[in-house]
């Protein structure tokens, strides 16, 4: 049977396991002796070994089967958890990431055998002393009470009715001296994904024999129409025991019954059985008013587990969507809105027969539609932060260790939603932020404890909703930026001169940081050099609509602010008109809206500038960045946009105000990506295509 359509599903519960037992490790770190923990590492290993079993991927199911047989070991109290068995463990799961990751890009899990892991895996259950003789009397205390329970279950199991081409089949499989298995799987209650685990044992023990008969259909057990038990008869070589056990091996798999069955004696049971039944429901007939209470309690079990069944409303509804079929959907919402946008653009420009009620209701409603369609497919498509920065815990712990730094991470908002295709990208910048703490901006702990500060250092992580802004701060309790040092490494270096210097200030000096190649580190290392600077991190954010911000104090720390927008599709904009072109500015990047007066306009440095409520904004005439012609008249007024990223203010030049308005973002495709001053484009109502300017690169 073919298993490949089970892949997706395999990576993404592979990957759960994996974060589980990340989380659970970090845990047991500090409590060696919570049983909880124990007890969920060993699940989700356990789950993870059935699964790459089933999967075939033969090397990550003996890693993980080793690694399961460890903590079967610590749950029995034979081994005590240690730190040098944690960095063990941690090498494991690094070990079977780099399964997961082949996987994902080969569909194959390499030839790696992790020999040397395996093996002080195996080391730590040989010094468990007496380990192998408590295993033999469990052994054979379960082979002793096998016989007796397995007797029990097969003289209770229904027979199945066969058809005549079932029994033919049966035959000719007995004729050809092979042994006919009747199998009974049962499926946990709480499993999401019947059909898939079905499939998966199915695949599982075809590697044995040949399924033969179906109960109920292979169509019902795809399309999930049956409850969490399934039957088939299995012709097979093979002994009993194995067949099972590896069905048994498929996670969420409760149990397995299995019977050997001689066709005829089979078939002679079944009527046997058949004609019981009759008879006790005739008797039960004659005696109906005195048994309808026990026909009740009969009854009573398949009435609860079909309320157990409904009464899940946490895992049931969620569901894992395939991110294409959501941006599909959010193309179409984007033509709506367009669609829309024209009908607005035909009621104010037409005159006549539209110009009445109805056609204005209709309009309203359109707009009252593809509002609430937008913010349910936002909704859809919005997942919260912590399925990128649940792995920082664990990379902050390794770089303690390798730096020699005590440090401790401290995160907060994991909640926080962001749209899908913002929480994919963003982390890697979050990562190398905070290796740029944990190596840079952190100080060794000799000096801490000369500075009277705690020996520990403190790395935050801070995520919080600002508007229509994802903030995230990631920061530190460290030295801080050094910002004379950068000025000279900048003169020194020739990216600035020394008359610069002088008349920079410290927000100016501290973008330096941000320039390509510019670095501060004495020496290259692979923590948080690697080649990839602050240069890397800022484009990469910009490139999903943000901005990043430094906040420093010398001798206190460091904070990199991180601003993001909740979803890069739809937003709102305020249309702008600079000469005869109509431009789009982002409403969550407008503090507000001014006329100024041409005289009122100041120079500093020979840069325009504003006093405006005690603050001094700079002014930037789009018609100049733009490579426009010059009005040949200048206007009394300027109407001026004043925009924000951060703290800082800057005024956009205008000619004219067109209005607020809901636009679709477009891209601009790969070949017209030379001018950042441009983020994309919208369609508007009358078919014009206006620019959409990203205020960030003009500040």
């Amino acid at each position: 049977m073919d298993v490949s359509q089970y892949l997706e599903i395999f990576i993404d519960e592979s990957e759960e396991h994996l974060q589980t037992l990340s989380d659970c490790i970090m845990v047991l770190e500090k409590e060696p002796d919570n049983k909880d923990t124990i007890n969920e590492v060993f699940r989700a290993a356990h789950s993870l070994k059935g699964m790459a079993g089933t999967m075939g991927f033969k090397r990550m199911q003996h890693l993980t089967h080793d690694m399961e047989n460890v903590f079967q070991e610590v749950r029995s109290d034979h081994i005590k958890v240690t730190s040098g068995m944690i960095d063990l463990l941690f090498k494991c799961l690094d070990a079977l990431e780099g399964y997961v990751d082949n996987i994902k890009s080969t569909s194959d899990e390499g030839t790696e055998d992790n020999e040397v892991i395996i093996k002080e895996l195996n080391d730590f259950i040989a010094k468990t002393e007496g380990a192998e003789e408590t295993g033999n009397t469990e052994t054979s205390e379960a082979k002793e009470a096998a016989p007796e329970s397995t007797q029990e279950e097969k003289a209770g199991q229904e027979k199945i009715e066969l058809t005549n081409d079932e029994k033919k089949a049966i035959r000719e499989a007995e004729s050809n001296g092979q042994h006919i298995y009747v199998m009974t799987v049962h499926i946990q209650k709480d499993c999401l994904l019947k059909a898939a685990r079905a499939f998966l044992v199915f695949k599982a023990v075809e590697d044995f024999g040949q399924i033969l008969v179906y109960r109920p259909s292979s169509q019902d057990i795809e399309d999930e129409k049956f409850e969490f038990e399934f039957s088939f008869f299995l012709a097979s070589e093979e002994s009993e025991d194995k067949i099972v056990a590896v069905a048994k091996a498929v996670s969420e798999i409760e149990k397995v019954d299995a019977e050997e069955i001689h066709l005829d004696e089979y078939v002679k049971e079944a009527e046997a059985q058949e004609e019981q039944q009759a008879k006790e429901a005739t008797a039960e007939q004659k005696e109906a008013p005195a048994e309808a209470p026990k026909a009740a309690e009969k009854k009573a079990p398949a009435a609860n587990a079909k309320k157990q069944t409904n009464a899940k409303p946490v895992t049931g509804r969620t569901v894992r969507v395939d991110i294409e079929k959501l941006d599909a959907l959010m193309n179409q919402v984007s033509e709506l809105i367009i669609a829309k946008n024209s009908l607005v653009s035909i009621s104010s420009n037409e005159s006549g027969e539209y110009q009445n009620q109805s056609f204005h209701e209709q309009i309203e409603y359109l707009e009252r539609i593809t509002t609430n369609l937008h913010e349910s497919v936002m909704k859809v498509r919005m997942v919260p932060i912590e399925s990128v920065v649940n792995k920082f815990p664990r990379m902050i712990r390794d770089l303690s260790r390798k730096l020699g730094k005590k440090m401790e991470l401290y995160m907060t908002g994991e909640d926080t939603e962001l749209d899908r295709t913002v929480v994919d990208q963003i982390g890697d910048p979050l990562q190398h932020l905070l290796r740029n703490s944990a190596d840079h901006g952190l100080e060794d702990n000799a000096t801490r404890v000369e500075r009277g500060k705690p020996e520990v250092g403190s790395i935050f992580l801070k995520a919080f909703q600002e508007g229509n802004n994802v903030i995230i701060e990631v920061g530190d309790d460290g030295n801080g930026i050094d910002v004379a040092a950068v000025r000279d490494k900048a003169v020194e270096r020739g990216v600035i001169t020394a008359e610069q210097a002088e008349n920079m200030s410290q927000k100016e000096i501290i973008n330096i940081l941000f320039l390509p190649s510019f670095s501060m580190a004495k020496k290259i290392t692979d923590i948080s050099g690697r080649g990839v600077g602050l240069d890397v991190v800022k484009s990469n954010i910009e490139a999903l609509g943000g901005d990043v911000e430094v906040r420093t104090q010398l001798g206190e720390g460091t904070t990199f602010i991180v601003r993001l927008p909740l979803t890069l599709a739809i937003i709102q904009a305020l249309m702008v008109e600079i000469r005869d072109e109509k431009y789009a500015i982002a409403l969550g990047s407008i503090s507000n809206i001014e006329s100024i007066p041409v005289n009122e306009i100041k120079y500093v440095q020979a840069q325009e500038v504003i006093h405006l409520r005690g603050a001094v904004i700079p002014l930037i005439r789009l018609d100049q960045v733009l490579d426009m012609e010059e009005k040949q008249e200048e206007p009394e007024n300027l109407t001026v946009v004043i925009v924000k990223k951060g703290d800082s203010l800057a005024g956009l030049v205008v000619d004219n105000l067109i209005g607020q308005q809901e636009i679709v973002i477009k891209s601009l495709g790969k070949y017209i990506n030379n001018n950042k001053i441009i983020s994309g484009a919208t369609i508007l109502g009358d078919g014009e295509v206006a620019l959409i300017l990203d205020v960030n690169t003009l500040m």
